[in-house]
C-alpha cells in the first residue's frame, strides 16, 4: 500500500521564476516522509527515524501556485536490520515532478538500533518489491 499525503505549497517555496525551489521541495517530500513515519511509530511525532540517504531525480519543473496542493506518494522497497528504504513520487498536474529515494535508519537516542517486531510490521504494510 501507498501512503498518501497532500502538501501545501506555501509562498516561501517558490524562486524568482516561480518554481519551487529544489531545496523547498525536499521538506515537502520530508513532511510526507515523516508523516507516514508517525503513523508506523503509533502516532508518535518525533518517529525514531534519521535520514542517512537521499537520492532526488527533478522529473519536471515543479510551479508554485497560491493555494495549490500537491500529492506525494510514499512507500517502502526495503527492510534492512536497522534500516527502511522509501521511494517518494511528488505529483502534479497528474505527473510526477520529484522522485526521491531516501534510507532512514531507526534510532535510538541518536544511536541506531535494529527494527523491533512490531516497527517491522507495520513498515511491511507499505512495503513494494521494486520491479525487476
Amino acid at each position: 500500500m501507498r501512503h498518501q499525503h497532500a502538501v501545501q505549497l506555501r509562498w516561501s517555496d517558490p524562486d524568482v521564476y516561480g518554481h519551487v525551489n529544489h531545496a523547498r521541495a525536499l521538506s515537502l517530500l520530508e513532511d510526507a516522509r515523516l508523516t507516514m513515519a508517525a503513523g508506523v511509530a503509533d502516532g508518535d511525532p518525533a518517529p525514531p527515524v534519521i535520514l542517512a540517504r537521499l537520492e532526488v531525480d527533478y522529473r519536471r519543473q515543479l510551479l508554485y501556485r497560491p493555494g495549490e496542493q500537491v500529492r506525494v506518494e510514499s512507500w517502502v522497497t526495503r527492510l534492512g536490520t536497522s534500516s527502511v528504504t522509501t521511494r517518494q513520487d511528488l505529483h502534479q498536474d497528474g505527473e510526477v515532478a520529484i522522485s526521491v529515494v531516501a534510507v532512514l535508519v531507526v534510532v535510538d537516542g541518536g544511536t541506531p538500533r535494529p527494527l523491533t517486531g512490531p516497527e517491522r510490521a507495520a513498515w511491511s504494510v507499505f512495503l513494494e518489491e521494486p520491479a525487476g
